[in-house]
């Protein structure tokens, strides 16, 4: 059983519930189609200072997180048809901020919820 946390944007937070992206934990799809069962223990919202998304972080494996999961939102956008496309997220600097996270945390961070763009290989990012 995969334990995961997930961070959600800020800046989409009053206007998605995360349904599909709780379905798709449920359900093992999308960007938790490699774990066989997997069940939420909590959600933040990201914010723009570093030491805070790290607390957030470290209070999610206080929590049972095994993986953290970055809202698809974060790095892609849909465009007027709905489709979802690579880029102009509602997050900069996503990769970086995985990265301090699992090199701080110990936990694998991985950039994908629901609503994966076609042909997005899931990234995920472990501590060296």
């Amino acid at each position: 059983m995969k334990n995961i946390g997930l961070f959600r944007c800020r800046d989409n937070e009053n206007n998605c519930p995360l349904t599909s992206c709780i379905r798709s934990i449920e359900g093992c799809r999308q960007g938790f189609a490699s774990y066989e069962q997997a069940r939420l223990v909590g959600v933040f919202s990201l914010q723009t200072s570093l030491e805070n998304n790290l607390a957030m972080a470290d209070i999610l494996k206080q929590k049972g997180a095994d993986t953290i999961h970055f809202v698809t939102c974060a790095f892609c956008h849909k465009d007027e048809s709905k489709t979802w496309h690579l880029g102009k997220g509602f997050f900069e600097g996503l990769d970086e901020l995985a990265k301090t996270i699992t090199d701080q945390t110990g936990l694998p961070c991985v950039k994908g919820s629901a609503h994966l763009p076609n042909n997005y290989q899931v990234e995920q990012f472990n501590s060296q």
